[in-house]
């Protein structure tokens, strides 16, 4: 589920996290950033769970439209499709998902549970969901269609939703976006024969990514000078006390890639600092950032530092 990109921000968030501190722990922060890592299978988790709860809130205002009173003949016969999606059933179903729930203690809905009304209101204002419960049978696919709808129409993009999952936890601000589009294509996949494969994850595409991230995270932290070294007179009109503190830190990233990542690209390094800095620095620091890593770059070849393996990593 995680990209080489979302790494690379984990750990440049982590080395700013240690720069910062007063009594700065190399293993300590170390920790904190693995756990940061982690906790975006937890967002992944709680986002399927709200599927279910959705349904299972559902299910309880239909039992209590049809105890009314005065109920009406539409409340009387009101759908059960959404109550009986059979995506949202192989959800339910899936051990490996309801075990690390419970473990990790996440299902924070049945606490938090007017958010999952919030989402349900608007959700019944949609027209896709007024056709998906007149139909009067239902396919798997069209099961399928409407829990796809239901997750990029409805909950992704609800802004009180974002709001929560920001106050829970405020390292799930950066998660939101790549764990939305996991479940979006884990959902348009799913079925009966894969589920129990393709439902649960793996964090990392393989071991080879989390020792990228511990690799990375150390290489900047304990070659700070050489690093630093490095970026000395290529800022001509910029003391290096005045570049911005995330600037630095990109630029030593980089530079830790060309130095010590072999088997990475030049040029995929630099496009991907370049979107981050984009993202998460000052307006121009793409551009500032770019030019040095441009001169270092013909600068290590020249002396020869930069050693890739493979063909095309240049």
């Amino acid at each position: 589920m995680l990209t080489r990109r979302h790494i690379r921000v984990k750990v440049m968030q982590s080395i700013y996290a240690f720069n910062q501190s007063e009594n700065p722990d190399l293993d300590k922060q170390e920790k904190f950033m693995f756990y940061s890592i982690d906790q975006m299978l937890d967002l992944y988790a709680l986002s399927l769970q709200l599927l279910v709860e959705m349904r299972d809130a559902e299910a309880t205002f239909l039992i209590k439209s049809q105890k009314k009173h005065l109920a009406t003949s539409e409340e009387k016969n009101y759908s059960k499709n959404f109550i009986n999606n059979e995506v949202i059933a192989l959800i339910t179903g899936n051990e490996d998902l309801q075990t690390y729930i419970e473990n990790k203690k996440l299902n924070y809905w049945k606490q938090d549970d007017e958010y999952v009304s919030i989402l349900l209101k608007d959700l019944r204002k949609r027209e896709f969901y007024k056709e998906y419960i007149s139909l009067k049978e239902v396919s798997y696919k069209q099961d399928q269609e409407f829990v796809s709808k239901l997750f990029k129409k409805v909950i992704a993009p609800n802004e009180k939703y974002y709001d929560y999952i920001e106050d829970k936890r405020l390292t799930w601000v950066d998660d939101f976006p790549i764990v939305n589009t996991a479940i979006a294509k884990m959902l348009g996949k799913i079925s009966e024969k894969n589920a129990r494969s393709i439902l649960m994850p793996s964090l990392y595409k393989d071991d080879d990514d989390r020792q990228y991230a511990l690799d990375l995270f150390r290489k900047v932290i304990l070659k700070d000078d050489v690093l630093s070294e490095a970026v000395e007179g290529k800022t001509p009109n910029w003391d290096k006390e005045r570049i911005a503190e995330m600037d630095m830190i990109i630029l030593k990233l980089g530079i830790s890639e060309f130095l010590y990542f072999p088997s990475i690209p030049v040029r995929a390094t630099i496009n991907e600092y370049l979107e981050i800095a984009k993202e998460y620095s000052t307006p121009k620091s793409s551009i500032f950032i770019n030019g040095i890593l441009d001169k270092l770059v013909k600068e290590f070849e020249a002396s020869q530092k930069i050693h890739k393996i493979g063909r095309g990593l240049r």
